[in-house]
């Protein structure tokens, strides 16, 4: 009797324990909806209890900073919630709020995604990486040096994501042309196409998305004859392989880890170089409409030193963490170069000639481009009169957006190719829709329409005067204080949402150390 009444509560616990089990599973699988649901419900004392205009766009922002930190809802989405609970809280009519979703940053934002557009369609990338690796050379430590340089150039002007799968393409195919070398298999064999080995006979298809990288900067014209495979990255940098000694292992981690941090790097560089510099562009513009400090030219001025500082230290860093301490070859002229630095030099100079005498449209791409710098560098470059004085009757009606729409709708008009063939734009509209990042624009849109939102509530000014003990710190103290909670942030969110959550939170404290 008793064994049998042991076997049912044994019985018992374990349908129990099954029961748990699948409610946790439910609940963890679940998770997402959960928080969606609980979030709101957790701030409804805020709308409901305080019921101040301040409290109720209090709770939009952190509904909004929740659900960007965890992206449970996808953030352009996200972003459309000041559309929907402005005008339900009478905050802000639903019209007005509208307004807030399209600025001049969008405008600027599809020049040059034009611009981008034209210079990955016609390969004009590629000449410039291969260009810039030629020169600085191919020992291990130069050739970092030179892709990390060709890859911060090229996020000066298109999205980082996008400057990394632009370049990542040759980089890997380099890196296989050396370790190839060191194993004695291919001494320097060619790939004149840049094109990947294949992984036990297979090659995944270059439309496969990758997980881990906005959809926004993936869905690019594909104009690679292959593409970026992750068969082919693990391959490469995988231990697994019985020839891959530790010294190549970390050469490619080199390799790779020098991408993502140089297109961070050069991004910084140019306002249009990275969504959040656009994104705090135009908040100042909004906050204070009669500042004209901040144009394309100063901004280069300032951060062009900085950039090209942290790229060195970045470099040197890489190079001690994952290849040597020994910096002698930083003085070291000339000497007999090594076989892998041989095939790295001879898959390189074969590549850039195989690519041939400029064509016409990469003539016409990199004409626009400097032409486009060069308005925005001189259009009021603050120590002189910009070529925007020419209108004075028009003053500050002309911005960075005006150049960059103006020469982005000559790659629409321009004929690709002489009369000989059917007219072809430069780019067209199919190639452009698909590099630009509408995410991006949604998502800072929403931004704009949550900044407005705080500064027609009060909350801006209510958070102000709470923050005025930290607004009696010294400068320093308060910019490294605001430096390190939203370096913090960032960890878990989104630059572009970290920008749009704290500008209308920090920004009061401009006026306590004013």
């Amino acid at each position: 009797m008793s064994k049998h009444c042991e076997k049912e509560v044994s019985k018992r616990k374990k349908e129990r324990k099954e029961i748990l089990q699948m409610l946790s599973e439910g609940l963890w699988n679940y998770r997402s909806i959960a928080l969606i649901a609980l979030t709101p419900l957790l701030l409804l004392p805020l709308p409901i209890v305080v019921g101040t205009k301040e409290a109720e766009c209090a709770f939009v922002l952190l509904l909004m900073a929740t659900y960007w930190v965890t992206e449970v809802i996808p953030l352009s989405m996200t972003a459309m919630l000041p559309a929907i609970l402005f005008p339900v809280f009478g905050i802000m009519k639903s019209s007005s709020v509208a307004k807030e979703y399209f600025k001049d940053f969008h405008l600027l934002l599809v020049g040059v995604v034009c611009l981008a557009t034209s210079i990955e369609k016609w390969g004009l990338h590629r000449r410039i990486a291969l260009r810039l690796v030629t020169i600085v050379g191919v020992n291990p430590a130069w050739l970092m040096l030179g892709f990390m340089s060709g890859c911060a150039f090229l996020s000066m002007w298109v999205q980082n994501t996008s400057a990394v799968m632009m370049v990542m393409p040759i980089v890997e195919a380099v890196l296989q042309q050396v370790l190839k070398a060191g194993e004695g298999r291919c001494s320097g064999e060619d790939n004149p196409n840049l094109q990947l080995d294949e992984i036990g006979g297979h090659i995944e298809n270059s439309d496969q998305k990758d997980p881990d990288v906005p959809e926004e900067t993936v869905t690019r014209v594909q104009i690679q004859p292959v593409s970026r495979s992750a068969a082919a990255q693990a391959a490469l940098c995988t231990p697994e392989a019985p020839s891959r000694s530790k010294q190549d292992l970390m050469l490619c981690k080199a390799m790779c880890i020098s991408m993502a941090y140089s297109s961070n790097i050069g991004g910084i560089t140019t306002l249009p170089g990275t969504a959040p510099n656009l994104v705090f562009f135009e908040y100042l513009n909004q906050i204070y409409p009669n500042c004209n400090c901040v144009n394309f030219g100063n901004w280069l001025l300032l951060c062009l030193p900085i950039s090209v500082i942290m790229l060195l230290l970045t470099w040197m860093w890489l190079y001690w963490l994952f290849i040597g301490s020994d910096f002698r070859f930083l003085w070291r002229c000339g000497g007999e170069k090594s076989e892998r630095e041989r095939a790295a030099r001879k898959v390189i100079e074969e590549e850039h000639k195989s690519l041939g005498p400029m064509s016409s449209q990469e003539i016409f791409t990199a004409v626009v481009f400097l032409v486009m710098v060069l308005l925005w560098l001189t259009r009021s470059p603050g120590f002189m009169p910009g070529w925007a004085s020419l209108f004075p009757h028009h003053s500050g009606y002309i911005s960075d957006a005006t150049v960059a729409l103006l020469l982005g709708l000559l790659f629409f008009i321009v004929p690709a190719y002489g009369p000989s063939r059917k007219y072809e734009a430069v780019i067209s509209w199919r190639e452009f829709q698909a590099s630009m990042p509408w995410k991006v624009a949604l998502l800072v849109g929403g931004g704009f329409a949550l900044a407005e939102g705080t500064k027609e509530s009060g909350l801006s000014l209510w958070v102000a005067e709470l923050l005025t003990p930290l607004g009696d710190l010294p400068v320093l103290a308060t910019i490294a204080i605001a430096c390190i909670i939203v370096t913090t942030v960032t960890e878990v969110a989104s630059n572009v949402a970290t920008i749009t959550i704290f500008l209308p939170i920090l920004s009061p404290l401009v006026g306590s150390h004013g």
